[in-house]
This record gives C-alpha cells, structure tokens and sequence, in this order.
C-alpha cells in the first residue's frame, strides 16, 4: 500500500485537515508499522489498546493477529472516516472508541469477559506522553506492555542513566524501558518538526512494597529545582532543615551534595524508606 497516497486520498475524500495543534501528523512508512507490530510480540489472544488510531492503518494489521482490538481516536472526523472503514473491512475484533484516552479505564473500557489483560500500542499526541504515562502506569489494572511512539528526546530522557526527571523515575519504577528505533521526520505527512522513537515498556509485575503517592511526592521534590543540591529541594519542599536532610543522605549512604538527576531509581527507593517519617505522620 503506498500510505502516502491513501492517506491524502482520505483526507480529500472526508474533507480532513491535519490540526497540527492535535499533532495530527500521519505515519506513512511500511517498515515503521511493521517495527511497531514486530516490538509488541503480539498473540491470538491478545486485546490490545490502540491509540490514535487515525484512519486504521495499523489497526487493521493488529486485527489479523489478536482477539480484539480497542482503537481510541479522539478526532470526530477521523473516527468517522474509521467507522466507515471498520464497516467496510469486514473485521468484527475491533471497537473504536471516540474519547479522550485519558477519560477511559480499563476496567471499564477495555477489559470484559476473560479477557484479564491487555497490552498497549500508541502513536501517541506527542504534547501527552508525560500524563499518559502517568496515568497508565499507576492504574490499577497496568498494562502487560506498551509501544509508544514518541517525540525521540522525550525517549531518551526516559532512558537516561541515571534518571533525568521525574518521568524517568517514573517509567523505569514501573517498567524497564528500552528504544526499538528512531524514526525520522519524513516518515510522517504532514511532516512534524521534531524526530520520533519507537519505545517499548514492559511493566513489572511487581514493584517495591512502599507508599507510592509518598514516595513519587519525594521524587518530585528533588526534582524541584534541577540547580540546587538535593538537600536544598527537600528542606525548603518539606520545611526541614538541611542538616536533617543531610543525616537521612548519610543513612541511605548519598553524597551530601547529591542533585536529584544523579540518583539512580534504586537510590530514590533507598532514600525514601529512611526518609518517609517527614511525609507520612
């Protein structure tokens, strides 16, 4: 299929203009569908969460090869030209959903019947990656996967070592990351101004036993001020004095002059058990 082609025939035939305020900018390139399905190891019993599903392209190749395919396109007109296409197609594993992604839960909206789990494969709005994630990783009922497409420094901030802010810290407390690919800006229409990544999460079965709400509050708090040392962040977040801090960065074995973005995950975990007594009374 020459996706370039269809993708402009669409789009003249349903009268659509691509809102660049939407981040309304259509992949067009064969091998990047193929990577995107190859990376999500995809079975007969899978459902998946397609997001932005646009006008069905790679959700039609996920229909073949799963049990149900959940696509959430936000746009009315684009899910209307869906609709039709889903119709057409003649595929019955595929429900199109026109919400907002970040209204939906999967207890509700994805999950019925046996099906216990899902996976997620997203071209996401690139200005909603940080709160997607956010929301998706702290649900109850995670995901077992995700592949994101993603703005490429966004990508590589989330898989710097150590964790250069709190989504990173995030991300890599949930799931263990890596990139699959970058992908360059002529492989979109009409083409963005930034170059993307393909990313894979696989979400961890379990994470550390400890207060999360409390222990993200933390992170954050570190993360306060990416100029001052840690022990600065936290005595004017918390209210504490500094040599307080200092003495809690002692126990868990830091620097004293320790910045937020130089701790590794496993340091924030350390840091927070002999911390929480100043956040959880």
């Amino acid at each position: 299929m020459n996706f370039i082609r269809k993708t402009k025939d669409l789009c003249s035939l349903y009268n659509i203009k691509p809102a660049h305020s939407c981040g309304q900018n259509f992949l067009i390139k064969k091998d990047i569908y193929n990577k995107i399905i190859a990376s999500g190891d995809l079975t007969s019993a899978d459902t998946i969460l397609e997001v932005g599903s646009g006008f069905g392209f790679l959700t039609f190749e996920l229909a073949k090869k799963v049990n149900k395919v959940v696509a959430v396109e936000l746009d009315e007109k684009l899910a209307v030209v869906l609709e039709d296409r889903i119709k057409k197609s003649g595929y019955n594993n595929i429900e199109l959903i026109n919400k907002d992604i970040l209204s939906l839960k999967p207890e509700e909206d994805i999950l019925d019947g046996d099906n216990k789990t899902y996976k997620i494969l997203a071209n996401l709005p690139y200005n909603i990656t940080s709160i997607f994630l956010r929301k998706f990783l702290s649900e109850t009922r995670k995901p077992e996967s995700m592949v994101l497409m993603i703005q490429k420094e966004v990508a590589e901030r989330i898989l710097s070592k150590p964790p250069a802010s709190v989504l990173s810290v995030m991300v890599n407390f949930y799931s263990n990351p890596c990139i699959i690919s970058f992908v360059s800006q002529d492989c979109f229409w009409p083409q963005p101004q930034v170059d993307s990544a393909i990313i894979k999460l696989i979400v961890k079965k379990e994470t550390p036993n400890i207060k999360e709400d409390y222990f993200f509050q933390l992170v954050k708090a570190g993360y306060h001020c990416r100029r001052k040392m840690l022990k600065n962040n936290l005595s004017s977040v918390f209210n504490i004095s500094c040599q307080d801090v200092l003495k809690k960065l002692n126990s868990a074995h830091i620097s004293p002059n320790v910045r937020a973005q130089e701790l590794s995950v496993k340091d924030w975990i350390n840091f927070f058990e002999v911390f929480r007594e100043n956040m959880i009374q």
